[in-house]
């Protein structure tokens, strides 16, 4: 067995392949690195490291150790980091939000199962605009938001809805007669886009530069809010690719919803500050991850909390 010191060592160094460095991560010399991981070697029986006057290299053995042990290591942090959560229990507030009509059930039926578990913290409800979402989350404003994916520059959970896409349009544009179309259409008008603010690569998903085939998609004027977005496309200033279930939340008699066939799903779940990953937030993930699992079956809602599609901080 290792010991903590030893492992904490090891893996540091792994990182870095630099004596000095590790030792100046780890406060403590030069010296006492060295004398470590000469003492794993010994236990192993073969070297871990190639080191010269220049460079440290793994070797093979080096390299698998290191490979095994990293997911353990995180492993023993995280029960550490739950054992000490569960200790000081979720207390305080909570500030949850959520951006767009039809994500508000799900985030309350998450704020729900929260609750139950954590009683004594406070939880907050919040709905915030597509020009405010971002930076609520970096000012403190919010804590966690239930949004579309990709959201980057964020760590994100698994997904908790999926819905398919369709292309908003004015209600007598030639494109509202079509029982469905290609995403190949939109480099046939111009495109309504998000406010500035918004990430590029959310920007990228929704209203790309250029269609699957490679023509080019022509910008068309951008809104602050949905609303904005989608009044913009009522007065023929463009088309606007959503998801399929803004018809039922955003009906309008001035837009037509046509669905597009070839396109993806939307997936949208659970968004927060990576530096704000706090007990209240990892436990707000999970509720809403088991709430999500919980749900009866509904085809206007979705549920995909089962389905780990993103990159996400994992609870485990």
């Amino acid at each position: 067995m290792l010991e903590r010191h030893e492992l904490e060592t090891f893996l540091t160094l792994a990182e870095e392949l630099h004596f000095g460095r590790t030792a100046e991560r780890l406060g403590v010399t030069t010296g006492r690195i060295s004398h470590v991981v000469k003492k794993l070697e010994r236990r192993i029986g073969a070297p871990l490291f190639e080191r010269t006057s220049r460079v440290v290299r793994f070797t093979p053995i080096g390299r698998r150790l290191a490979d095994d042990l990293a997911p353990l290591a995180a492993q023993m942090d995280e029960a550490i980091r739950r054992a000490v959560d569960a200790g000081r229990g979720v207390s305080g507030r909570l500030r949850v939000a959520f951006l767009g009509e039809w994500t508000g059930p799900v985030l309350l039926r998450a704020v729900s199962v929260f609750r139950e578990r954590h009683p004594d913290c406070e939880v907050e409800v919040h709905e915030v605009q597509l020009f405010n979402s971002r930076a609520s989350l970096l000012d403190g404003s919010i804590d966690i938001l239930i949004a579309s994916y990709p959201f980057d520059g964020m760590a994100c959970g698994p997904a908790l809805l999926s819905e398919g896409r369709s292309l908003a349009v004015a209600a007598d544009h030639p494109l509202a007669r079509e029982t469905s179309v290609s995403l190949e259409v939109l480099a046939e008008h111009p495109v309504i886009q998000y406010p500035q603010v918004t990430s590029g690569e959310f920007k990228r998903d929704r209203t790309p530069d250029h269609t699957p085939s490679g023509r080019p998609v022509t910008k068309g004027p951008a809104g602050n809010t949905f609303s904005e977005m989608l009044s913009l496309v009522a007065m023929g200033r463009g088309v606007l690719p959503v998801g399929e279930h803004s018809r039922r939340y955003y009906p309008r008699p001035d837009i037509s919803y046509v669905p597009i066939h070839d396109a993806p799903p939307i997936e949208r779940g659970l968004v927060w500050l990576e530096t704000n990953t706090t007990a209240r937030v990892r436990e707000f993930v999970r509720a809403a991850t088991d709430a999500g699992r919980q749900a009866p079956a509904d085809p206007d809602h979705r549920a995909a909390a089962d389905a780990d599609s993103r990159t996400a901080t994992p609870f485990t």
